[in-house]
């Protein structure tokens, strides 16, 4: 057997067991008490946290820290781990951001020759692109932290009405279009609301813990069901129907005509009234917005504050 096979059979070994003696090793692998004491070297080198433990019954303990044992990949898989971390290239912010590049970069030393030379083509003809945001999440980390352990948060957090302190429960954090978001359970009414990250000015975390009633996966499905329904209703011409299929919250909601023109039925929570108006609004003629009346009246809002902007000319 190999010395490398021999190594990594005894790294999964010892990473397992944490509390072994080199003599429950020799007998394990068949091997000499002196060659243990080298491979325990030879693994301690490698970078793996080995603790030995002098006396009579002493031994060795691997630290909590330990290197996870090694995980063998094959050539595709490597290649699509490596581009999952390109994929993030384009946050500007990350937690883990110093690890994530350390990782990507020990896969890409990992590769053969040839999975090298792959991953360059494909560097070269393909991208996960997304403009990079210019605003920063500087307490992205420190949050993150917070919520792991469950801790509640003092924020100083920025908004219309200016920076006010909130105590709040985080629920979690996610990104979106380059963005990071954390929904929060506000504590002084029980409300849960969602916060920019970037938009958070100072944190103090507190030891006290409140047990919220959902987590971040349940948060983000009930996220989509509305609070105060409303119907939507919307006749679309055929570009009204290509346009209404690249906005992710209208395109489950679009249905096709054979003609090519379409419509849209559906159930939104009022609160979404304002962002739908302005989309609706740009759509023009290509959608026209039948119920609800509310929703009539911000369009014509918005037709009215352009008119006033740009008046007809005075005819000569």
């Amino acid at each position: 057997m190999s010395k490398a096979k021999r190594l990594i059979d005894i790294l999964l070994f010892v990473s397992a067991k944490k509390k072994f003696t080199a003599q429950e090793i020799a007998d394990t692998f068949d091997i000499s008490v002196r060659t243990v004491h080298r491979y325990l070297l030879d693994l301690s080198d490698m970078g793996l946290p080995i603790y030995a433990e002098q006396g009579r019954h002493g031994g060795y303990t691997v630290l909590s820290n330990a290197i996870p044992p090694p995980i063998l990949f094959t050539e595709e898989e490597a290649v699509s781990i490596f581009f999952a971390f390109q994929s993030l290239h384009y946050y500007r912010d990350l937690p883990f951001n110093t690890q994530m590049k350390s990782v990507s970069q020990k896969l890409y030393d990992s590769l053969q020759k040839e999975a090298k030379k792959k991953v360059d083509t494909l560097q070269s003809y393909m991208a996960f692109w997304n403009p990079k945001r210019a605003i920063t999440t500087p307490l992205l980390t420190d949050v993150l932290e917070a919520i792991i352990n469950q801790s509640q948060l003092h924020i100083q957090y920025e908004s219309k009405s200016g920076i006010t302190s909130k105590h709040v429960q985080p629920i979690g954090v996610y990104a979106h279009d380059g963005l990071w978001y954390m929904p929060a359970l506000l504590l002084s009414n029980e409300k849960i609301l969602l916060f920019r990250v970037d938009r958070i000015h100072a944190i103090e975390a507190s030891d006290e813990s409140h047990k919220t009633t959902m987590n971040l996966q349940q948060w983000l499905e009930s996220a989509y069901e509305p609070q105060h329904p409303i119907r939507l209703y919307v006749e679309l011409s055929s570009e009204g129907v290509r346009q209404c299929l690249s906005e992710p919250h209208l395109e489950k909601a679009v249905v096709l005509l054979s003609d090519g023109t379409g419509y849209i039925d559906t159930i939104i929570d009022q609160g979404e009234l304002q962002f739908n108006s302005s989309l609706f609004f740009r759509l023009g003629p290509h959608a026209i917005v039948k119920e609800p009346q509310a929703l009539i009246q911000l369009l014509r809002q918005h037709a009215h504050e352009l008119l006033e902007i740009y008046p007809e000319p005075n005819e000569s």
